[in-house]
């Protein structure tokens, strides 16, 4: 098992998860073994080990290391807010039409086996 300075990603313990995610697909299979065997050892988050474990079952399929920079980092936080509803106006539906009576299994006509007192 590998010690933290002879990991093949700097920094590997101080890493978001959203930059590991990138990071790990420049790593050979070997490589990535060595990480999931650290992270294993130490930490064992289960989300960094199942992203790890999937990586190395692609690289095992026959998948290739992408290239990239493993010193890269992709800042974690929160993603593009939303800037709306993509629906306008003009597209939205007609909205529906109130009940006769109250609830919709309560028609505007009384049964005829009610009596009325």
């Amino acid at each position: 098992m590998a010690e933290r300075a002879a990991l093949p990603l700097p920094d590997y313990d101080h890493l978001p998860i959203g930059s590991l995610e990138s990071r790990v697909r420049a790593l050979t299979a070997a490589e990535v073994e060595e990480v999931l065997a650290y992270e294993r050892a130490h930490a064992h988050r289960l989300p960094v080990t199942e992203l790890l474990t999937a990586r190395l079952e692609q690289l095992l399929s026959g998948a290739e290391p992408t290239s990239g920079d493993p010193g890269a980092v992709r800042p974690e936080g929160p993603g593009r807010p939303n800037a709306g509803s993509p629906v306008s106006p003009a597209t939205s539906p007609q909205p529906p039409s109130p009940t006769p009576h109250g609830t919709p299994d309560q028609r505007g006509r009384p049964r005829a086996d009610r009596t009325w007192r």
